[in-house]
């Protein structure tokens, strides 16, 4: 189990470190439509991986017992799940934020592929006249927003679980609050940093 669990680390880190240098690129010359659509797929990839890892880690917790010192090794592993949730917590906001400033036509490549291929999906597509024309822009930056939530509500179930007095966590949970809820009022209507932005802890 503590194999698996390991792996489960890994593997979050590994996509944490491929969607942050995705984001790199982007309103760089290699952005293209191809580009936005891995960002938002491995998006979707970290969110499914630490829901699972948070799941899995916090059974193991519930159930270890006090003296075989299962708790603080995975303990141990929930610091380190709980500081990459808040990486990829600050690269998620800073993606809602490339997108916003440098938006993408998408329109082409969803057309491609949500052509219909038989009678049926043609007559889908008359009933559903008006969804032909999509705001792929809006609809990602709403589902970054959820994705935020997700991770946010993820981090503070972690949190409840790993010792605080000795600062096993250190100064991490701070680091959010370098994107304040002000400047203009668009940013304000938004309403995504300002659930992000009290430190958490003292």
């Amino acid at each position: 189990m503590v194999g698996f669990v390991e792996n489960l680390i890994l593997d979050i880190n590994a996509h944490v470190a491929l969607f942050r240098d995705m984001l790199i690129h982007v309103g760089q010359s290699k952005d293209n439509p191809e580009l936005r659509e891995k960002i938002r797929k491995y998006r979707h990839i970290c969110v499914d991986e630490c829901r699972h890892a948070v799941d899995v880690m916090t059974d193991l917790v519930k159930s270890a017992s006090d003296d075989d010192g299962c708790s603080l090794h995975d303990n141990s592993h929930l610091v380190s799940l709980y500081n990459l949730m808040q990486i990829f917590s600050r690269e998620l906001i800073k993606s809602y934020r490339l997108i916003q400033v440098m938006p993408m036509d998408m329109s082409k490549l969803h057309e491609n592929r949500s052509r219909p291929t038989n009678f049926g999906n043609v007559l889908g597509q008359l009933l559903l006249c008006k969804q032909i024309n999509p705001d792929f822009r809006q609809e990602e930056l709403c589902n970054i927003e959820n994705s935020v939530n997700v991770i946010e509500s993820l981090i503070a179930e972690v949190e409840s679980y790993i010792p605080q007095p000795q600062g096993l966590i250190g100064d991490e949970g701070k680091s959010l609050s370098y994107l304040p809820c002000k400047e203009t009022a668009h940013v304000k209507r938004n309403r995504l940093f300002c659930c992000i932005s009290r430190p958490k802890y003292k």
